[in-house]
C-alpha cells in the first residue's frame, strides 16, 4: 500500500518505534505509535515528538522578497525583525484560502515561508505566478526535515542537548544554526498542538539521528513519538485550523474566526477587496464550537440543523481527550452563532442535541 506514497527521511525509522503507517494526503504517515489517546496525554502532561518533515519549505529570496510576501499573505510581515515568525492566511482574490502558513525573516531580503505538506506544489505555483521584481522562490521542502517536540517539559528536554540557552527564544521567535546533538538547526518557538514547544528545521540527511537523539535524552521524562491522530486531537481542542476543514478555497479566514491575522489596513494584498467587503456586509456564516448534550460523536461534513433547518456543518468534531466532552467545530449561518444556541448534530440520520460553547475548548496554563 504504501510503495506509491511519498515518504519523509524517516520513513525507515518508524518500524523501530511501532509506527502505524496510513496514506495522509498521498504520504506514508505514522497515525499513531503507542495510541492516540496515550500520546495526546504525553504532549498535554509532559512532551512528545513529531515528524512533520512532509511540511513544505520555500526559500523567497531577493530586494523585493518582502514586498512580494506582503502581496501574497493577509498578515503583515512589515513588521517582523530578524530571527521573528508571523502566522498568515495566503488568499485568492475572492477571500477563499490558498493555504495558511508560516514566515520566518532570515534577514532583510531572506524569507522562509512553511506551508502544508499537500499544498505545497500549488503554493509554489501560486506564489511564482504573482511574483514580480527582484524575488527568487525556491521549493527547498526535500532538502529539509521538520520536527516538532511540544509540551510542558519541552524546554528541559531540548537544553540538555544544546549549549544555546533556548529560554531566550520566544514565542513566534527562532534562532538558525542551532547545535542539538551536534545537529545544525533552525529552531522556532512554535507548533501546533496549543502547549509551548519548539520546531526544528534540518538537512534531511541528519533528522533521523536528532530524532533518535531527543527521543533517548527525553525518555526519562517521559517524551513520547506522536502521531497523526494525536497532532489532530491536539491542534483541535486549542482551535488550531486545519487547511480543508477549517479553511478552504471556499471559506475565508474571517468566516473562519481568524480576523486577528487579516491586516486590511496594511495596504494591497490579493483578496484584500474581498475581505473588505466581506467584513463591511457583516459575515454571513461563522466558525463556532459546541459540545454534544446527548451521546454521539460529531464528525466533518455532518449538517448543523436548528429547528429542522440545516444551518451549516461540522468542519471537524471528536471526543476531546484532554476536556473529556464530545465537542466540534462547525461553519454555520451566522444568524445562530451564539453562544448557549442549542443545536442538532445529524448523525446516522439521527439529531443528536449539542449547544455552541466558547473556544478555544483547551487553553493552556502558563
Amino acid at each position: 500500500m504504501v510503495e506509491h506514497l511519498k515518504k519523509t527521511p524517516l520513513f525507515e525509522v518508524y518500524p523501530n518505534y511501532n509506527g502505524k503507517i496510513i496514506d495522509f494526503g498521498g504520504w506514508a504517515l505514522p497515525v499513531q505509535f503507542s495510541g492516540i489517546l496515550e500520546e495526546h496525554e504525553a504532549v498535554r502532561t509532559r512532551a512528545g515528538l513529531f515528524d512533520v518533515s512532509h511540511m513544505g519549505e520555500l526559500a523567497v529570496t531577493g530586494a523585493d522578497a518582502l514586498a512580494n510576501i506582503q502581496k501574497w499573505i493577509t498578515n503583515d510581515a512589515s513588521k517582523l525583525a530578524d530571527g521573528q515568525a508571523v502566522y498568515s492566511p495566503i488568499c485568492y482574490e475572492h477571500g477563499g484560502c490558498v493555504d495558511d502558513l508560516i514566515v520566518y525573516k532570515k534577514g532583510d531580503d531572506n524569507y522562509l515561508i512553511v506551508v502544508n505538506a499537500a499544498n505545497t506544489e500549488k503554493d509554489y505555483e501560486w506564489l511564482k505566478q504573482n511574483s514580480f521584481g527582484d524575488v527568487r522562490i525556491e521549493n527547498i521542502s526535500a532538502a529539509v526535515a521538520q520536527l516538532a517536540l511540544q509540551g510542558p517539559l519541552a524546554e528541559q528536554v531540548l537544553q540538555k542537548m544544546t549549549s544555546t540557552d533556548l529560554s531566550q527564544i520566544k514565542f513566534f521567535w527562532f534562532l538558525d544554526s542551532v547545535e542539538i546533538a551536534s545537529v545544525k538547526c533552525l529552531v522556532s518557538r512554535t507548533g501546533y498542538t496549543g502547549e509551548d514547544g519548539f520546531e526544528l528545521y534540518c538537512d534531511a540527511s541528519d533528522v533521523a539521528k536528532l530524532w533518535d537523539s531527543i527521543l533517548a535524552t527525553g525518555k526519562e521524562d517521559g517524551v513520547l513519538p506522536i502521531g497523526l491522530g494525536a497532532r489532530d486531537t491536539l491542534r483541535f481542542e486549542a482551535r488550531l485550523p486545519l487547511y480543508g476543514q477549517e479553511l478552504s478555497e471556499t471559506i475565508t479566514p474571517l468566516e473562519a474566526g481568524l480576523g486577528f491575522f487579516v491586516k486590511l489596513d496594511k495596504g494591497d494584498f490579493i483578496g484584500r477587496e474581498a475581505l473588505a467587503k466581506q467584513k463591511e456586509a457583516g459575515l454571513s456564516r461563522k466558525l463556532v464550537g459546541f459540545e454534544m448534550l446527548e451521546r454521539g460523536i460529531p464528525r466533518t461534513h455532518y449538517e448543523v440543523q436548528v429547528n429542522g433547518e440545516t444551518i451549516g456543518e461540522v468542519t471537524t468534531g471528536t471526543m476531546g481527550p484532554t476536556v473529556k466532552k464530545n465537542i466540534g467545530l462547525a461553519l454555520i449561518d451566522a444568524k445562530f452563532a451564539t453562544i448557549g444556541q442549542e443545536i442538532d448534530v445529524i448523525i446516522r440520520n439521527k439529531p443528536v442535541k449539542g449547544v455552541l460553547i466558547k473556544t478555544p475548548f483547551y487553553k493552556r496554563q502558563k
